[in-house]
């Protein structure tokens, strides 16, 4: 039996200049630069810089006149006063003490030099190797990771010579190739597992006692190292802690990731431009969006012209209405990617001025134990604005603060209670324990346990498995291995 049913569904789409302008929102400084200087170029409709003031002198002589009996359609079509009188967009940048005076030009550095696996297939020039022996030798250093490691067993390196290098080996002479890949720079580059990587980088250094016994342990004792069994270790090579000490240090001196220190690896190197700056003045906190993030525009003057010219022209022949449809649609881009930026800009400082606001004590300490509870929701109900917009802010942008530059989601956390039933930040609490742990006794490290307990009796009772977990989001490595000698 069929049936029919009438549901009513009610759903709200975001239409296309929406999505843009959240894009826009989303968009940290730099990025946004180079989000208006595509604009610009894109839209020919779309100036930059000041605009003389008698642009648009020419507006009042259209605004009473009597449209022509024998225009054609377009004029219904089209209100050109609209567009001609709109004098008041072009050079909209806000007054006051709203922007910081970094309008100074800077560029993003990129790391020059080859690619790290040029520069080892460089060094292998310099060995009198066979041909074959040079194509092994070649396959195994465009091999090497970012690290500088060849996470590879030998015998899959013998299948992927044959299939895809035509080159028919045996492990024995991979082996072989692999003791001079190691003889590359920077030490250690090629090693197949850390173990590795540590002994080629000590087995180049003067061969002291220190750095003697550094090798051994690590031959013959690498998990008892590795694990901090510090006991076991005195005992196997029966020496002191002196001793012992000294051969930690050599290893603590070796790059366990050899090969990121080769600058040709590196990507552009991102440098950090503030979105946002906080100062104090007074007693008072202070705060200032980046003037980059307010760009002088204005509508082109050719463009306004043209459309007088229209205006002015008796006879309106088709390929005028062509060209002033598509004038009109240039138009209507460029008054609505201005009308978007000057959005744009008063969404990031008011919800910045209320994250300052609701974070003051902070601001003016720089304490992080002075960070109040404060999620998402909390800032967008004050500025009455979309969870999702804070987010776009948060996720994206930096401030200059007194205490160095800061992501503005670190600012957020969740709450907890303490033994007087307050609410405090869950950052209160692990700042407190990044501090009881940084003030431990390294020979006896603190367990989760009586880090538990410690924090119980300063007013935080959490339970040890949050120990654990606000530890390991803080890097913070298990008690056994905080041991020190």
């Amino acid at each position: 039996m069929l049936k029919q049913q009438l549901k009513f569904k009610l759903s709200q789409k975001l239409s296309p200049q929406q999505i843009q302008l959240m894009k826009l929102i989303q968009l940290p400084t730099q990025a946004f630069e180079q989000r208006v200087k595509q604009e610009l170029e894109d839209n020919p409709a779309l100036d930059s810089g000041k605009e003389k003031t008698d642009e648009y002198e020419f507006e009042d002589e259209f605004k009473n006149e009597e449209q022509d009996n024998d225009s054609e359609v377009i004029e219904t079509e089209i209100d050109v006063d609209e567009y001609l009188s709109d004098d008041e967009i072009p050079n909209y940048r806000l007054q006051a003490n709203n922007y910081s005076s970094d309008d100074e030009e800077k560029s993003v550095p990129y790391a020059s030099g080859t690619s790290f696996s040029q520069h080892l297939k460089t060094q292998l020039q310099t060995f009198r190797l066979k041909e074959e022996e040079m194509k092994i030798a070649e396959f195994l250093v465009g091999s090497v990771d970012e690290s500088g490691y060849i996470r590879r067993d030998v015998p899959d390196i013998v299948d992927d010579l044959a299939f895809t290098q035509n080159v028919y080996t045996d492990e024995e002479t991979v082996e072989r190739i692999f003791k001079i890949v190691h003889q590359l720079d920077p030490a250690g580059v090629g090693a197949r597992s850390l173990q590795e990587c540590l002994l080629i980088q000590l087995k180049r250094k003067n061969p002291t006692a220190s750095v003697e016994l550094a090798i051994e342990m690590l031959d013959k004792a690498f998990d008892q190292f590795t694990k901090k069994h510090y006991s076991k270790l005195l005992s196997k090579f029966d020496i002191s802690e002196d001793q012992l000490r000294d051969a930690i240090e050599e290893i603590e001196h070796l790059n366990p990731k050899p090969g990121g220190s080769y600058a040709g690896n590196l990507r552009p190197v991102e440098h950090v431009t503030p979105d946002f700056t906080i100062k104090i003045k007074d007693g008072e906190l202070e705060l200032s969006l980046n003037g980059r993030n307010a760009p002088q525009m204005h509508v082109s003057r050719d463009y306004s012209n043209m459309l007088k010219a229209y205006k002015e022209s008796k006879n309106k022949t088709k390929e005028q209405k062509d060209a002033v449809m598509f004038i009109k649609q240039k138009l209507d881009s460029a008054k609505w990617f201005i009308e978007a930026i000057k959005q744009r800009q008063e969404t990031l400082f008011v919800t910045m001025s209320a994250i300052m606001h609701h974070q003051k004590e902070y601001f003016l300490s720089g304490d992080e134990r002075d960070l109040k509870p404060m999620i998402l929701k909390d800032i967008a109900e004050e500025i009455e604005m979309d969870v999702s917009t804070v987010s776009r802010v948060a996720n994206s942008k930096y401030v200059d603060t007194p205490y160095g530059t800061k992501l503005i989601k670190e600012f957020f956390s969740e709450s907890m209670k303490n033994d007087q039933g307050e609410d405090v930040s869950t950052r209160e609490i692990k700042k407190i324990l990044e501090i009881t742990v940084g003030e431990e006794d390294k020979k006896k490290p603190l367990t989760d346990d009586k880090l538990s307990k410690i924090l119980k009796d300063k007013g935080y009772p959490i339970a040890r498995r949050t120990v654990a977990k606000y530890r390991e989001q803080l890097d913070i490595p298990v008690a056994r291995l905080r041991k020190e000698i």
